[in-house]
């Protein structure tokens, strides 16, 4: 083939059809949330026709296509996962919505209540569902309200909506401008937005969005994403992506120095080594809290190994 009819040969566009499949359906997420797949561009052959061009034509593959998008993840060589966008429309309630758009590396438009009157529903808390404060982490949650605070509790949220609601309606009734007629509407309202972002930015918001840690409520939008729209859309990526990002475990200097003494049976010098690091002090009544000691004793249960300071009050 001469280069001239190289250059004019046509390229069709790659399509997935376990994404085509649900093209356009509203998958459900919380009380009356949704996310939809508008579009998307690209697919896992997109990521790997990236990663090869700087190979030049004709040159011979290094690897199949899987065990190149591994290694691409694996070793965080991030351009060629921009090449595939995928486009969503989402209904989310205003405050799991802050958290959302704090992810800015994505192209987005927001229904616009200046404009158009605001979403007559909002996301309401079934009376088991209501989560007490964790006493480890101001910004978590542990636990829940027994039943009957919870039906008190959701009583007075229904209350409390339908009065904004009411009080918003009048508003709009009385001719007052949209713009300021919404400003009482409670976080719980919900919004619609037009989401497009690269799939190495998606995978960055999966990772943290889908993470225990995370605001149930945005974990259950980033769940039906990963596994219900990712896992069809790029199937090879994410594999990848479960295997290294979210079944992996990061190990830091002081994480390996630790975790090798450990594995040679000397919880002595483990300890010794853990104060001078750092990451181990005492109080009165044993280890004082530390988040990044507490993070590596996670690491070594989930391996199986005993905290060699486990049982100890004092320095070693």
């Amino acid at each position: 083939m001469s280069e001239s009819t190289d250059r004019a040969e046509r390229v069709e566009r790659p399509r997935v059809a376990a994404l085509d499949e649900i093209l356009g359906e509203a998958l459900p997420v919380l009380d009356d949330g949704f996310v939809r797949v508008v579009d998307y561009m690209g697919d896992d052959g997109s990521i790997v026709q990236a990663a090869r061009v700087s190979y030049g034509k004709g040159t011979k593959k290094v690897s199949e296509d899987r065990g190149l998008i591994r290694y691409l993840l694996r070793h965080r060589h991030t351009t060629p996962f921009e090449m595939a966008e995928i486009k969503l429309h989402v209904r989310v309630p205003m405050d799991c919505w802050r958290q959302w758009i704090r992810h800015r590396t994505a192209n987005v438009n927001e229904y616009s209540t200046r404009y158009s009157i605001a979403i007559e529903a909002s996301q309401t808390t079934a009376p088991d569902e209501w989560r007490q404060q964790a006493a480890s982490n101001r910004q978590g949650s542990e636990g829940f309200a027994d039943h009957g605070l919870g039906e008190t509790l959701s009583a007075q949220e229904r209350e409390l909506q339908d009065h904004a609601r009411r009080v918003y309606n009048e508003r709009l009734e009385r001719g007052i401008a949209r713009e300021q007629a919404r400003k009482d509407l409670p976080l719980s309202t919900y919004t619609e937005a037009y989401w497009k972002v690269d799939l190495h930015n998606l995978l960055h918001f999966l990772a943290l969005r889908m993470d225990m840690h995370a605001q149930e409520e945005i974990r259950e939008y980033a769940t039906v994403i990963g596994e219900r729209i990712a896992s069809k859309w790029v199937p090879l990526t994410w594999e990848a992506f479960e295997d290294y990002r979210r079944g992996g475990a990061f190990f830091s200097r002081i994480d390996r120095e630790i975790l090798r003494l450990v594995v040679q049976g000397d919880r002595d010098a483990a300890t010794r080594r853990a104060e001078e690091l750092g990451i181990l002090s005492w109080g009165e009544k044993g280890p004082k809290r530390n988040r990044e000691r507490a993070e590596l004793e996670t690491k070594l249960a989930d391996l199986g190994l005993a905290v060699p300071w486990a049982d100890r009050s004092g320095p070693s």
